[in-house]
């Protein structure tokens, strides 16, 4: 959960890095907030309103952490466009945001893992 609110309080970080940790932990709780959100909204009725209201809020987080991210593994956050190419870009994106971080310092920062 510390994870995911580290991203929430940065939400228009796109400066600097990101770990690996701190990347897919957000996607696991952002998961897992999406099937409670949906579930909930099934009950009460208003499950395609509540995810789009979520899925708004989230937005620019999720780009941030992102663009973090591919900055972590010496690469732009442009990179992050890939994805409009349909099932080859996403599957790039998915083993770029795998890899382990540029060790040492790079152009968009210091090694977030020596930080911690």
């Amino acid at each position: 959960m510390e994870w995911y609110l580290k991203v929430l309080k940065n939400y228009v970080g796109f400066e600097g890095r990101a770990r690996r940790k701190e990347y897919w932990m957000f996607i696991l709780f952002n998961m897992i907030v999406s099937l409670v959100l949906g579930f909930i909204g099934r009950l009460i009725g208003l499950d395609t309103i509540l995810s789009y209201i979520y899925s708004l809020a989230v937005l620019l987080p999720s780009l941030a952490v992102a663009m973090r991210r591919l900055h972590d593994t010496g690469r732009s956050g442009w990179m992050i466009l890939l994805s409009f190419i349909p099932l080859v870009g996403a599957i790039v994106l998915i083993v770029f945001m795998c890899q382990d971080s540029e060790p040492g310092d790079n152009k968009y920062g210091s090694n977030p893992k020596l930080q911690s």
